[in-house]
């Protein structure tokens, strides 16, 4: 996918230390695994034989973790560093032209393709970066780069977690992180913690056989590096020449604050209810929350009345099932149960960060928020958590910090 001479040299950015963690996640499953995180139907990873003898060998003592998800081991890094300043993100692919274009506009000194889209890890939009272990290194800071055992192991086939994101990305005991909440999404084990690229650091890093399973559009991200030329002098050009469409974001600024408010953001989710988001982009605006395009709110967000909550503001495509699932509780006698509608479509990001909820798209809904508040077991009645899930919801209120509250359209469940 990408033109000779794409990745250029450029001098280093600015080095950051690496707190590297591999025995912590391992440890859990006694050592170094040698399964295959296959997701049966309820997204439990299921176990296989060893490494098959023509699996790729690593140039540490990492073994192969996941060979049906395994690349060919990168080997010693080579190369130059790469300053990581604008990220480009479209959900299509970016074609061969538009990157060559790219790497040779004024003041780009080099170019990574890789691929990126976001799943929902316990409501958390987090982005899953499909990468070639061998090249996306170099644009990450120097120590993460030179340990050759972090890329062996996302060659391998497991995941790579930025070590800020351990409390929000928490593996299972057997030290597997599911990657969606929709039925059937893939496990993959978590390999290392590793300092990201700047900007990125709510990226989780695996190989392109990985991306490929998931369904993430081949090569659909750049990272641009400018050396000694302001990023922002590069943004206009690059602009031009991928289209009002697709996002240009500094990472320079996402790196000190965590977000370039002057970008317009894409967020591009895989899985069973991609199609209820489509194409959505939208800004920040201040004290937490955002403005979507106006086109995709009007075609996708509409109040519309409900058996036992009334009128209640959310995403077109999850009303059908979720009154199916109010309708049935009402009919087994426990609306007397559900006391308060709580929210369902909110502009905003999750308090104190810049990760979109659910909540965003109007794909999630809050019932009695007063007595079922995050970290507690709530009071949800079971009954009722069955049949939202029968409905094709996930329940809060199981996950590693519960949120009881809280139901999210998982897949999509056209009532018959």
């Amino acid at each position: 996918m990408q033109s000779p001479g794409v990745r250029r040299t450029g001098f280093a950015g600015g080095v950051l230390g690496l707190v590297l963690a591999l025995c912590a996640v391992l440890a859990a499953c006694g050592g170094t695994p040698a399964t295959t995180p296959a997701a049966d139907p309820t997204g439990s990873p299921t176990t296989a034989g060893p490494a098959s003898a023509s699996a790729p060998t690593p140039s540490s003592t990492v073994p192969v973790a996941d060979p049906s998800h395994a690349v060919p081991f990168p080997g010693p890094r080579s190369g130059e560093l790469h300053s990581a300043d604008l990220l480009v993100w479209s959900q299509k692919s970016l074609s061969d032209a538009v990157v060559d274009r790219i790497s040779h506009a004024k003041g780009v000194t080099g170019v990574e393709p890789f691929s990126m889209a976001q799943v929902s890890i316990e409501d958390r939009l987090l982005k899953v970066a499909a990468v070639d272990p061998a090249t996306y290194r170099n644009f990450t800071p120097l120590k993460t780069a030179d340990f050759d055992e972090v890329w062996d192991r996302v060659a391998g086939g497991e995941v790579a977690v930025d070590q800020t994101k351990r409390k929000q990305v928490v593996p299972d005991a057997k030290g597997y992180v599911t990657m969606g909440s929709e039925k059937g999404a893939p496990a993959v084990h978590v390999g290392a913690y590793l300092d990201q690229v700047p900007g990125l650091s709510d990226a989780l890093v695996v190989n392109q056989k990985w991306g490929e399973a998931m369904g993430i559009a081949p090569h659909n991200a750049l990272i641009v590096s400018t050396t000694v030329t302001a990023p922002d002098r590069v943004v206009a050009p690059i602009k031009k020449i991928v289209g009002a469409k697709v996002s240009v974001q500094r990472l320079d600024v996402v790196a000190r604050a965590g977000l370039d408010i002057h970008a317009t953001q894409t967020a591009y989710v895989v899985g069973s209810v991609a199609d209820a988001v489509g194409h959505y982009t939208y800004r920040a605006i201040g004290g937490g929350r955002i403005a979507p395009d106006p086109a995709w709110v009007a075609a996708h967000i509409t109040t519309e009345q409900v058996p036992i909550l009334g009128a209640v503001t959310c995403n077109r495509l999850m009303f059908p099932q979720l009154r199916a699932a109010l309708q049935e509780i009402s009919d087994q006698g426990l609306a007397h149960t559900i006391h308060v509608y709580s929210g369902c479509y909110n502009a905003r990001f999750i308090a104190g960060t810049s990760s979109l909820s659910n909540h965003a798209f109007g794909l999630a809904i809050d019932l009695d928020a007063a007595q079922n508040g995050r970290g507690t077991a709530g009071h949800m009645d079971p009954q009722v958590v069955r049949i939202f899930e029968k409905w094709g919801f996930t329940w809060g209120g199981t996950w590693h910090y519960t949120d009881p509250m809280h139901f999210e359209m998982n897949r999509i469940v056209r009532p018959g």
